[in-house]
């Protein structure tokens, strides 16, 4: 096991059921642009990156700039938050093992950074959640326009860039985020302009923009959803703060929609929320938003939404989907959620039925029917969200439910069971 890995797999929370939950909550800063920022900390001279969640995928991206021979420490600002520094050592490593590959699914991001700082590449399959087919074939074939040669061998990727990274007009067939961040992390060092139509649009993009172009990259980003990268020699160094999670600020508002209550979650940007402030409105929430907070005032009963389609953003985010699901359990009528993402995303309804959730789900579509009242029983996480689903779900139930294997949890919120106590929630973790 790498260091800084804790085994988590028999951890289990234990939630009893139906207390109203009161009171206000801070959001911590995203994972998912955490990791990228992360990945490009690689190539500048050393950086600060603040409000970083200290999470299992955080600690296992630091474990592979560990590896690749950066100084990495954590302190705390003024304010109590944390803030991670990364101080990269000269380009001397260029692979990541297996076993720090596997620790999470996202760790390909650092494909684009490795080859730009050392030229070279070497690296295993990526692991983490298993939520259907993720193909990596839109980040390959995309680096190779930047002049990165890729052989696979195995269950690995060779990658080596024989003469120099250099500019290109890359058409995404689908805006990926994940290869949307390889590619502009790879191009701020390449030579010429880059250009990535019909690139990822997600506030964690703009986000690996600004961490970049505060190092002294040249990255301009267009109302079409197309990316413009001019090449730059070198990046130095910068302070940089993380954008508040926009799915653990669902989280936390569903946990209030299904417990009952009156909750301000503080510090999130509502206008990362777009697609499914509304849509929790429309389910019964009475929402006000003033400037960074979000005011969630609930009662029963709930009720039904309308079909919920997930799209890219601006669209309703895929891994916002299993929470509002839980919440659709408690609603009067039907609900039906479409994914679009990702072809194995309800996981989550099995379990959720074992609590008495009246669920059918088929291929991309699921069918909810309530109003249930849940019962509290033994389930398992098999995935982040799915997991955080079940913690919304139990919040709500009757009598106690024992959640298992919430290693998966821990990859995304930071001591979920110590903020839902603040708020009133009868949850331990053991």
């Amino acid at each position: 096991m790498q260091k800084g890995c804790v085994k988590m797999d028999t951890d289990r929370y234990i939630v009893d059921g139906q207390h109203r939950l009161e009171g206000q909550v801070w959001v911590h800063g995203a994972k998912n642009a955490a990791l990228p920022i992360l990945a490009a900390s690689l190539l500048c001279d050393g950086c600060e990156i603040e409000n970083c969640p200290d999470l299992s995928d955080i600690r296992a991206a630091e474990n592979i700039l560990r590896h690749l021979g950066c100084r990495t420490a954590w302190d705390e600002d003024s304010n109590g938050q944390k803030v991670l520094s990364v101080i990269p050592a000269p380009a001397a490593v260029w692979d990541i093992p297996d076993a720090l590959m596997q620790q999470m699914r996202s760790s390909i991001v650092f494909l684009g950074a490795i080859v730009a700082r050392c030229g070279r590449a070497k690296l295993s399959y990526p692991g983490g959640c298993e939520l259907g087919p993720r193909p990596i074939d839109l980040h390959l074939s995309s680096l190779k326009k930047l002049g990165v040669q890729i052989l696979e061998e195995g269950n690995e990727l060779v990658c080596s860039v024989p003469h120099k990274l250099h500019g290109a007009k890359i058409t995404l067939p689908f805006p990926s985020v994940g290869a949307t961040e390889n590619i502009m992390i790879a191009a701020t060092l390449a030579e010429g302009e880059t250009v990535i139509c019909n690139a990822a649009r997600e506030p964690e993009i703009v986000d690996l923009a600004g961490f970049l172009n505060a190092c002294g990259a040249r990255i301009r980003l267009c109302s079409d959803g197309t990316i413009a990268i001019c090449g730059v020699p070198k990046l130095h160094g910068c302070r940089y703060r993380v954008i508040p999670d926009r799915i653990v600020t669902v989280t936390y508002l569903c946990c209030c929609m299904t417990a009952t209550g009156e909750v301000t979650v503080r510090g999130a940007q509502p206008q990362h929320l777009g697609a499914v402030l509304p849509v929790l409105e429309e389910m019964g929430a009475q929402l006000h938003t003033d400037g960074n907070d979000i005011h969630l005032r609930c009662k029963a009963p709930l009720r039904a939404a309308n079909t919920i389609s997930t799209m890219p953003y601006p669209g309703f985010p895929t891994d916002a989907l299993a929470p509002v699901m839980a919440v659709a359990c408690y609603a009067q009528g039907s609900t039906i959620f479409v994914e679009n993402i990702f072809q194995d995303r309800f996981k989550q309804a099995w379990q959720l039925c074992r609590m008495g959730a009246d669920i059918h789900a088929e291929g991309r579509v699921a069918v909810v029917r309530g109003p249930q009242q849940l019962h509290g029983t033994k389930v398992q996480c098999t995935d982040l969200r799915g997991g955080a689903a079940l913690v919304v779900a139990a919040l709500g139930a009757q009598g106690r439910t024992e959640i298992e294997q919430i290693h998966h949890i821990l990859r995304g919120y930071e001591k979920l069971d110590q903020t839902l106590r603040t708020l009133g929630a009868a949850i331990v973790r053991k």
